[in-house]
């Protein structure tokens, strides 16, 4: 008797099911709750904010690891990075006047950002850290060398943070070593 049962493929899974992109969705939950306690709780808010930035870090070292790497995931996190970014330099500029030198510095990350992944997808390249054929040397330093952009990145998050430390845990000490 021959087994007349159909053969069945695998299924693939779907790209929204990524185990990068689904670090990328706990990023987002832990940025928005970060946020959502950065007044109010500053040592969580910290902490929080801290396990989102290491999850950046987890889910492209994922992605390259699973053979999991899509345009989806990369304009997930892009777009992460870049709320999250002016998520902090708005709260810079409630806390600091004049405001504009953080709203200036917002402007530039987005316009920046958007620019760089708008020309590539332009001309056909699947990702905006495709900079081989670029004659920007800039460019080519950064997106060609992944120990330099790691350490821009880590860089501009540490400043970052922690100008919020200082602004959250050693300004308040200070105020009262004033005398007039």
């Amino acid at each position: 008797m021959a087994n007349n049962k159909p053969k069945t493929r695998p299924k693939q899974l779907s790209v929204y099911l990524y185990i990068p992109n689904i670090i990328g969705y706990i990023r987002i939950l832990l940025n928005c709750y970060a946020f959502a306690q950065c007044f109010s709780s500053k040592r969580l808010f910290a902490l929080l904010y801290f396990l989102s930035f290491v999850c950046d870090a987890l889910d492209g070292w994922c992605a390259r690891k699973f053979n999991q790497a899509s345009t989806f995931g990369a304009v997930l996190d892009m777009v992460t990075d870049r709320i999250s970014t002016a998520c902090l330099l708005v709260i810079l500029s409630q806390v600091y006047r004049p405001s504009l030198v953080f709203l200036s510095l917002l402007a530039l990350d987005i316009a920046s950002h958007w620019l760089q992944m708008y020309s590539t997808f332009l001309v056909g390249k699947a990702s905006h850290k495709d900079v081989k054929d670029s004659s920007n040397w800039l460019f080519k330093l950064y997106y060609g060398n992944r120990m330099f952009m790691g350490y821009c990145c880590v860089a501009c998050e540490a400043i970052i943070s922690l100008e919020l430390c200082f602004i959250y845990l050693l300004l308040p000490c200070f105020r009262y070593l004033y005398i007039d």
